[in-house]
């Protein structure tokens, strides 16, 4: 269960990473989007997880890995820019977000766009016999 108080230091840190984030994808890679989509704040303070969105998908890991390379550089900038919000910033974990391309794959799966287990048993798992 969250408290008040991680809820208000996830809002915080969700708003100001969202203009950290664009504004170096900006400067770095072109047509490139980043959404911070959550942010979770452990009950110690001490670290907070990053879900990240990032459009277009192929060039994910990789904005990923840098983001990830430059946490300390993003920690500092939130901290220039929260000073006044937050005595600490808790530590910053990156992960990907990948509900969005869970809910496209039902998606697919429901409108049929997908392979069709009926048509080709050899997708499904096999049955291993005991």
């Amino acid at each position: 269960m969250e408290t008040n108080r991680q809820k208000k230091i996830a809002g915080v840190l969700q708003k100001d990473l969202v203009d950290v984030l664009q504004s170096a994808a900006r400067g770095g890679v072109k047509g490139v989007l980043i959404s911070v989509t959550k942010v979770q704040v452990t009950s110690d303070l001490s670290q907070a997880k990053i879900f990240l969105s990032i459009f277009p998908n192929d060039k994910r890991d990789e904005l990923l890995e840098g983001i990830k390379s430059n946490a300390p550089l993003i920690r500092h900038e939130i901290s220039q820019r929260t000073k006044n919000q937050l005595r600490r910033v808790p530590g910053l974990v990156f992960f990907i977000d990948d509900s969005l391309d869970y809910i496209e794959n039902i998606d697919a799966s429901l409108k049929g766009k997908d392979i069709d287990p009926i048509k080709n048993p050899d997708i499904l798992p096999k049955r291993r016999k005991h």
